[in-house]
């Protein structure tokens, strides 16, 4: 479809394709699923298997489940929607993701999985004082999960209207409550296994759909990539002053290429410092099998994102930016809205499905992880001193999946409407700012300390929110032609001071800075535990569940 037919799909955009399909679709996805996460959690009361999952998976497995894990709603209907609208600009932001697993691999992943036990705080306090830096450590990890929490829940019930024909904000707030119940069976009762295959199931289905897809598209072009690309741009609206609009060439999204540099900071950097991510390493049973979780969900995620340039230009040209924008979910329907047209009520019903799904194995991914830094890093130092038993953590560690799901269904729906990238972007930078400084310090620096750590840490959680909170993606933004509403999170305010949408570029140099000018006002160094956490990131000598040699 071009966009001169545009307006028959606009007015229709919250009905298209059939609710009860759809609703169908999604339904035995849950009940599969459900069913998977019994069978493979009846043994899930220890911390090794209700934190890593026993430590049984296979690399292969645990890269698939990495993918699954990272591709979100914000991935797969993100980015999609992104070169639909922005062309090129919205394919750069894809390359920022996927360029960040090259840092996790040669950085990160084997040390890391060497080094720690089950959270990321187990490598930060290793070698310095233990209460301090596993507070500072579970702090950030709160602060990470709480707001890519927030994005999943409210990507639910910001496209509920379109995937699921459910108007007005009640129904969308009960798809959140939903989402989050189904979210907490998954993490409460199944652990870390059942989430992981979750992850794999929803991965591979996430991928398959998208191959079946970028075909279909393909096929409409004969097959010919360069004519898709030149159709797209061609039919691309002009801009709201008249002049044209270049899918194809830079700058209709990022006009200002300092944005766009502190963006691609806070991405390439932050994944390597998500609390989620890192916590897949301790799935497998040794560092080896670490690197090629890495290697594996690099070549699928690399993959994937090709598929999204299909998809984004496909939906460019078939549907067209101006009914994209203006349906509800805005940008984030260009993936279900394509498959609408290719396939129908059948294929819009499948793509609904995996996009719920997605949304669940992420949130999952989340719970638990955020639950395990509550348990094994605040519980067991505040409250234990260190003593509690592997089944007392697993048992507050449950509580705490509850009482996070409760929060983020909560907080879902109080941001229901709000600007996702906002809470996507905020993630990202205080991952980057707060956690991947310390862990690199800690892994290479042998002069780093506890006041570098508590430096680095707060300092970058603190600047990176605040910069945000102050940034035009919070307030300020001109209206939207299109949509008549302005693209920051608050609408007809203004109280920004930050020039940037992402604050990398800053609160990213200021994380090392601080842990540098930290460590060096503090004169604690222990030699012989940094030797000892050398040897053991090298060689995997004495990692939790690794063979000793």
């Amino acid at each position: 479809m071009n966009t001169a037919l545009a307006p028959t799909l606009m007015p229709t955009a919250t009905t298209v394709g059939n609710p009860a399909i759809n609703i169908g679709i999604f339904a035995l996805f849950v009940v599969v699923t459900l069913a998977i996460v019994i069978r493979v959690s009846r043994n899930n009361n220890t911390a090794a298997e209700y934190y890593a999952g026993g430590r049984a998976f296979t690399g292969r497995q645990n890269g698939i489940a990495i993918a699954g894990d990272y591709l979100s709603a914000a991935s797969f209907l993100g980015i999609a929607g992104a070169i639909a609208v922005n062309g090129y600009d919205g394919f750069l932001y894809s390359i920022g993701f996927l360029v960040a697993w090259l840092v996790a691999l040669l950085l990160v992943a084997e040390l890391l999985r060497n080094v720690g036990k089950y959270t990321m705080a187990d490598v930060l306090s290793f070698r310095l004082r233990q209460r301090p830096v596993r507070i500072a450590a579970a702090i950030s990890t709160l602060a990470v999960s709480f707001f890519y929490l927030l994005a999943q829940m409210a990507g639910a019930g910001g496209l509920v209207a379109l995937l699921l024909g459910i108007e007005g904000d009640l129904g969308q707030r009960l798809v959140i409550v939903v989402v989050g119940i189904i979210m907490l069976f998954y993490v409460i009762f199944g652990g870390m296994k059942g989430t992981t295959w979750v992850q794999i199931i929803k991965a591979v289905l996430l991928i398959i759909g998208a191959v079946v897809m970028t075909v279909w598209v393909l096929a409409k072009f004969g097959f010919n990539i360069s004519t898709l690309l030149g159709d797209a741009a061609a039919a691309a609206p002009a801009a709201a002053d008249g002049t044209a609009r270049d899918l194809l060439a830079p700058g209709l999204q990022y006009k200002n290429p300092v944005d766009f540099i502190s963006l691609a900071l806070a991405l390439v950097l932050g994944t390597a410092g998500l609390p989620h991510v890192l916590m897949r390493f301790y799935t497998v049973p040794t560092s080896r099998e670490a690197r090629r979780s890495v290697e594996w969900a690099i070549w699928l995620i690399g993959a994937f994102y090709l598929l999204t340039l299909v998809l984004g230009f496909g939906a460019a040209e078939l549907v067209g930016a101006k009914a994209i924008k203006a349906a509800p979910g805005g940008a984030n329907s260009a993936a279900p809205l394509l498959a609408f047209e290719l396939g129908g009520e059948i294929l819009l019903g499948v793509i609904s499905a995996v996009a719920f799904a997605t949304i669940l194995a992420v949130v999952a991914g989340l719970t638990i992880t955020a639950s395990a830094s509550l348990s094994h890093d605040v519980y067991n130092t505040l409250v234990k001193k260190g003593n509690a038993t592997p089944e007392e953590e697993v048992k507050v560690a449950r509580i705490s999946a509850l009482v996070l799901g409760a929060v983020a269904i909560v907080g879902g729906i109080f941001a229901l409407g709000q600007n996702i990238a906002f809470l996507v972007a905020l993630a990202f930078a205080v991952a980057a700012s707060a956690n991947l400084p310390t862990i690199l310090y800690s892994l290479f620096w042998k002069r780093f300390n506890t006041r570098g750590a508590l430096w680095s840490i707060y300092g970058g959680l603190i600047s990176a929110i605040t910069l945000i909170v102050f940034s035009p993606v919070v307030s300020g933004k001109p209206i939207d032609a299109v949509t008549g509403k302005s693209p920051s999170m608050l609408q007809g305010v203004d109280f920004h001071w930050f020039p940037l949408d992402n604050p990398g570029i800053i609160s990213i140099p200021l994380g090392f800075v601080l842990g540098y000018i930290g460590t060096l006002t503090s004169r604690e160094y222990n030699a012989a535990k940094y030797a000892e956490m050398e040897v053991r990131s090298l060689t995997g000598y004495g990692a939790e569940g690794a063979s000793q040699h």
